[in-house]
Order: C-alpha cells, then sequence, then structure tokens
C-alpha cells in the first residue's frame, strides 16, 4: 500500500467523508464501544464509526430496556470512548428523555454531551415528532444522525421488537420522516429491523448515508451492538446477527482456568513472584 493510500485510510473520519464513501459506493462500517479499552481496540481495527448506544442500558448496566439509562451515564461512556478513539467518527445516543417533547432541553442535553465528552456528532430516534428538537440542535452546529424504524426508546409504545414498517401506512410515514431528516440537515439515518426492500429505497431516495441495522445490504453501511456479535451476549440472537466470535464461552473458560490455577497453588509460580 503506498504512503498517499494509507494516509488516506488513516485519517479521521467526519461527517463529511460519510459522504464522500457513500458517493463512492463504499460501505460504512459502524460498531458500538463503550468503554477505554474496547473502542481502542475497534478503533485500531479500523472501524468508520462508533456509537456509544443507549443500549449500553442492556449490556453494561443490565437493564430490560434503553430507557432508564441517564444522560449522565451516557456521557460518563462518551468520555471513556474519546479517551480510546483516533480515527473513528464517534456518535453518541442522546437517552430516553432528554430531547422529546422540548426542544429548550434537547440543545441543553446535546450540548451538555458534545462539550463533556467531545464526540463528534449525536444520533436521536425519532421524526417528525421531533423536527422541533432536531432543528434546534442542528441550529447550534451539532451534527445529528436520525434513528427510524424499530426505535428501542420507544418500545412501551410498539410493546414488541418485531419488524417495523411491513404495513403501507407506516412504511409511507418512514419514507416521509427520512426525507424530513435529510431536508432539515440530518448528515445520516439509521434503520433499525425493518424490510430489506423498503431499506434499499430509502437509501437510494436520500442522498444522505443510510446505515442498517436488521435492514438488509442496501443500506450504504451496517451496525451492530458490539457485545452481540462478538457473542458476549447470552441468550440473544435475532435474525440480522452474525456472531463473529465466541468471546463469552472464552472468558468463562480462561476464569475457569484461573480459579483452578489459585486453588491448587499454582498461581503465582516462581517466575511470576518477586
Amino acid at each position: 500500500m503506498s504512503v498517499a493510500k494509507r494516509d488516506l485510510e488513516n485519517r479521521k473520519v467526519t461527517t463529511h467523508r460519510l459522504m464522500e464513501m457513500k458517493q463512492r459506493g463504499e460501505k460504512i462500517s459502524m460498531l458500538t464501544a463503550y468503554d477505554y479499552s474496547m473502542a481502542k481496540l475497534i478503533d485500531e481495527a479500523g472501524m468508520d464509526v462508533i456509537l456509544v448506544g443507549d443500549s449500553a442500558s442492556n449490556v453494561m448496566v443490565g437493564n430490560t430496556t434503553t430507557l432508564p439509562i441517564t444522560l449522565d451515564q451516557m456521557i460518563y461512556h462518551g468520555q471513556s470512548v474519546m479517551n480510546a478513539v483516533k480515527r473513528a467518527l464517534v456518535v453518541v445516543d442522546l437517552p430516553f428523555g432528554t430531547y422529546q417533547g422540548n426542544s429548550m432541553e434537547a440543545i441543553k442535553s446535546a450540548i451538555r454531551v458534545m462539550k463533556e465528552t467531545g464526540a463528534d456528532c449525536l444520533k436521536i430516534e425519532g421524526g417528525i415528532e421531533i423536527k422541533e428538537s432536531i432543528e434546534r440542535i442542528l441550529s447550534a452546529g451539532i451534527p445529528i444522525m436520525g434513528h427510524l424504524g424499530l426505535t428501542p426508546q420507544s418500545i412501551n409504545k410498539f410493546g414488541t421488537y418485531t419488524v417495523r414498517a411491513k404495513e403501507e401506512a407506516e412504511a409511507q410515514k418512514l419514507i416521509s420522516d427520512a426525507r424530513m431528516l435529510e431536508e432539515v440537515g440530518c448528515f445520516a439515518v439509521v434503520l433499525e429491523k425493518i424490510p430489506a426492500k423498503l431499506a434499499a429505497q430509502v437509501t437510494a431516495e436520500l442522498t444522505i448515508p443510510v446505515i442498517g441495522i436488521g435492514a438488509g445490504s442496501g443500506c450504504d453501511g451496517q451496525v451492530l451492538v458490539m457485545h452481540d456479535m462478538l457473542g458476549l451476549t447470552q441468550g440473544f440472537s435475532p435474525r440480522f446477527l452474525r456472531r463473529y466470535a465466541n468471546l463469552g464461552e472464552e472468558i468463562t473458560s480462561a476464569v475457569q482456568m484461573y480459579i483452578e490455577d489459585v486453588k491448587r497453588g499454582d498461581f503465582p509460580n516462581e517466575k511470576e513472584s518477586y
């Protein structure tokens, strides 16, 4: 690889660079991270976008939904990730209750996240219902990635994690919301758990990048929860998930070996002592 090409690949990923990737048909890779150590590994592996997701509520805290996680907790995770990342674009989720229904609360929340984490941009769930909050945040020069389809912060309204926008009316609303997000100035949109054909249609219609999760291969990029794709979570196997490792089993095995070595006095040995 030439020095020029290597420098190009290693340069900081920005919202503008994601737009360039869409224009030339280069797929965008995106993965969640919530702490320094994992974010460092993911960034050094060459990830384009790292999402500090409110899924931390599930995989880091053990909550059933994303709703309980607070703004302070998201800022803590954002700070941890930003301390590690040099190349990837870092997106932080605004958590439930910090932007819905009150645009002044939304801008205060957004400014806190940006100032206290140093993140590159924010992700917000919803369409026309939160347009005022989106516009107010954008007016402060803060980039926003939208999120449509299955929006986990609205799980109590949906009542299920099933595929969204299968019916014509909901599909048309999703298309309308996606166009609105682009028109008001969002730099990208995540589409979660919707029919692949619909996701491909939206991706083709929008000029901004579309990232899919459970939305088929027709999107401009893909995102997964890191704990899921590495096999750290157990008992969660949606159709869209591909496990690239089974670290849960490997960690359990390593811990058991450590316990055995300690119990029989084999650890530490002479070489591991001072």
